[in-house]
């Protein structure tokens, strides 16, 4: 059985879709794609703030904090926890044991432009464990990795696909996770994706290079 993907213009009609039909908001749906990420290891905010209630301690790099209400908002969360932002991305790394991956979303494509190049040069070198959130970082949604450039030779130990995959998993090498335990089989089938079966209350299931749960 071939994996299905769904593509990034499809991704994005599937979101206005949970929106309209599905009537969830957009700080609900952030807050189950955080909480997906979360449990594998705007999303990477959420994701940062469930691992601290889960006894975690992050650090956030975040150079280009966006002026939307919503990250405002998001931002604020955490440091009402004392979750400590920081713009020294390379320290940071030398201090941590997991990285999440939550830099650009399923929509980036072109160059990688500063500060981000040595960041993601950093992530493609690390020995350090990467969990990328959709994509990861520099990588196009329909064309995956690139051929030059600092994210040439980025492979991630894990991915989590938010919603559905994306067809860049065709390249992806390491453990593969979905997260989409809020699609309804009337869009699920509507888009032509498969939900998987998830375990007890788990947000995300393992799934093989064919889609099947592992």
């Amino acid at each position: 059985m071939a994996l299905k993907t769904i593509s990034a213009k499809n991704a994005a009609a599937l979101d206005k879709d949970l929106m309209s039909i599905g009537a969830f908001s957009i700080d609900q749906l952030m807050e189950l794609a955080g909480l997906s990420v979360s449990q594998a290891g705007g999303d990477g905010l959420v994701a940062a703030r469930h691992l601290w209630h889960y006894g975690y301690r992050p650090t956030i790099y975040y150079p280009k904090q966006s002026k939307n209400e919503l990250y405002q908002r998001l931002a604020t969360q955490l440091k009402n926890l004392d979750v400590p932002f920081t713009e020294d991305f390379h320290s940071a790394l030398a201090e941590s044991h997991h990285i999440v991956d939550a830099v650009f979303g399923f929509s980036f494509s072109g160059e990688v432009r500063e500060p981000f190049p040595s960041v993601i040069e950093a992530l493609a070198s690390t020995s350090l464990p990467v969990t990328s959130v959709d994509a990861p970082s520099s990588w196009n949604i329909e064309s995956g990795p690139p051929d030059s450039g600092p994210g040439k030779g980025f492979q991630p130990a894990a991915l989590v696909s938010l919603t559905a995959p994306k067809p860049l998993v065709k390249w992806f090498k390491g453990r593969h996770f979905v997260g989409g335990r809020f699609v309804s089989p009337q869009i699920a089938s509507k888009y032509g994706i498969d939900v998987p079966e998830y375990e007890g209350i788990d947000q995300i299931v393992e799934i093989g290079q064919n889609g099947e749960k592992l």
